[in-house]
């Protein structure tokens, strides 16, 4: 009879536990977060930025250049709404990494993200400094037909996040639709965000 009353108190208990938040399909959380490399980028103020920069806050990639048609105006007109909801909750700070530095002077990147938010960082370096950097991040590019004046960069659509420790916490994936620009879901990178977060130590 007392054992019968201890199970019972038992699974009394174990049905009022819920279960611990998880993080959506569109969001990779790893479970031991990478320390990124050393590595120093140029910002739109002609301002070195480096690990430092990604230290005590939590930080959101994005890959992109100047002459994208819509990936890159799409997705930081949806970061520029995130970081304005998640102010309140955690702020959080946002890279523009354009990979296009031919044509992606400090000028014309200065001038790029001020459109969206200036306060948001717009950084690059010459390809050997750049693509290590990408790649250490979680994301690719690629140049096409780079011997041309107009030509297309083929880069990620993901958005890194880094955590406060400059370590790569997670990535957070684009919705493909058919027929439609792949580009993150703005609600659902917060809700992953905050289950980050909430995680985190």
């Amino acid at each position: 009879m007392k054992t019968l009353f201890i199970l019972f108190v038992v699974l009394a208990m174990l049905s009022g536990c819920q279960p611990a938040p998880k993080v959506s399909e569109f969001a990779v959380h790893y479970e031991q977060p990478r320390t990124l490399k050393p590595f120093v980028l140029e910002d739109q103020h002609g301002q070195q930025v480096t690990t430092e920069q990604l230290t005590g806050q939590w930080s959101l990639l994005f890959l992109g250049y100047t002459h994208c048609p819509d990936i890159c105006p799409m997705t930081l007109a949806k970061l520029t709404n995130i970081a304005a909801k998640l102010e309140s909750v955690q702020a959080v700070n946002v890279w523009f990494v354009a990979v296009d530095p031919q044509r992606d002077t400090q000028e014309k990147r200065k001038q790029y993200i001020d459109y969206f938010n200036p306060r948001f960082v717009a950084a690059s370096a010459p390809h050997n400094v750049l693509f290590p950097f990408v790649r250490d991040i979680g994301l690719i590019y690629a140049i096409n037909n780079s011997d041309e004046l107009e030509y297309y960069v083929d880069h990620s659509a993901s958005i890194a996040l880094v955590n406060p420790k400059a370590q790569l916490e997670a990535i957070f994936k684009p919705e493909f639709k058919a027929g439609e620009v792949p580009v993150i879901n703005a609600e659902q990178l917060i809700d992953d965000f905050k289950v980050i977060v909430s995680k985190y130590q």
